[in-house]
């Protein structure tokens, strides 16, 4: 490959990096076709985009970036598949289901999410159960609505309480 060719390619990668707000470094080089075709239709639908990198040129390409991925250099060895992804635990989540299958591979190398570092395949898990961006809003909406939602309650039972306690007075006096 010329240098020219190999500055472009590097320029993509980084430009790619930054267009996504989490990465995942996984290995794929023992799957098969179908495999392959199976994996990258769930990335698909998954909203995940997948792409096969030379290890040196996204060492390079993470070089150029601002931030410091010295953590997952170590991880670029063997055959490297990156994950792009703006939902953080999509990926993990896509990557549990393979392993859920019995399959060892795709294998979590690394992974960048939510500006923190994930190194080795025992980070999967953790990576899985991290909320995504509408999943926290979600729960705070939640624990917003909570409190208003218990006053009404209480003030239409007490309501409904003191009604029937005049209701009972009112015959009574009968």
């Amino acid at each position: 490959m010329k240098k020219e060719d190999k500055s472009l390619v590097i320029d993509k990668i980084a430009n790619t990096i930054r267009a996504y707000s989490g990465f995942y470094l996984v290995e794929t080089a023992g799957l098969n076709a179908e495999k392959t075709s199976e994996l990258r239709r769930k990335c698909f639908e998954a909203d995940v985009k997948l792409m096969v990198v030379k290890n040196k040129l996204l060492h390079k390409a993470l070089e150029s970036l601002d931030g410091d991925y010295a953590e997952l250099y170590p991880a670029l060895k063997g055959s490297t598949s990156l994950m792009f992804t703006n939902v953080g635990n999509a990926p993990a989540k896509l990557l549990k289901d393979f392993v859920k299958k019995g399959d060892t591979l795709p294998a979590l190398k690394a992974a960048y999410v939510e500006e923190t570092i994930y190194v080795g395949a025992d980070q999967l898990d953790a990576l899985a159960s991290i909320k995504s961006k509408n999943e926290l809003i979600a729960d705070v909406v939640a624990l917003l609505q909570s409190p208003a939602k218990n006053v009404i309650s209480a003030l239409t039972s007490g309501g409904s309480k003191l009604h029937g306690i005049l209701e009972t007075l009112s015959k009574k006096e009968d």
